[in-house]
């Protein structure tokens, strides 16, 4: 599998954001309230919009008013991140 990845650019530059994506959520999990984090979900990059993937409206809630914190955050660490989106995951606990 690793040699199919090293032989694909798209399929290494897919494995390269699912990494920078998953690095990023490990750099805002300080920031994020106990019972908020396993709620949380790595998604995808989208250029400069990252996208997080969140079990719940209420979760989500919670989770946009700490938007700019974590998109401070980021920044502060070197990530270009213009947006952060959530994305409700409907019927995952």
């Amino acid at each position: 599998m690793l040699q199919a990845v090293g032989n694909s650019p798209t399929l290494a530059r897919l494995t390269e954001l699912v990494r920078d994506s998953n690095d990023r959520l490990k750099a805002i999990e300080p920031l994020l309230p106990g019972n908020l984090r396993s709620a949380v979900k790595a998604g995808p990059i989208d250029g400069d919009s990252w996208c997080l993937l969140v079990n719940g409206n209420a979760a989500a809630a919670k989770l946009r008013q700490l938007l700019p914190t974590l998109q401070a955050g980021l920044q502060r660490q070197g990530w270009r991140v213009s947006s952060i989106r959530l994305k409700i995951l409907v019927g995952r606990r």
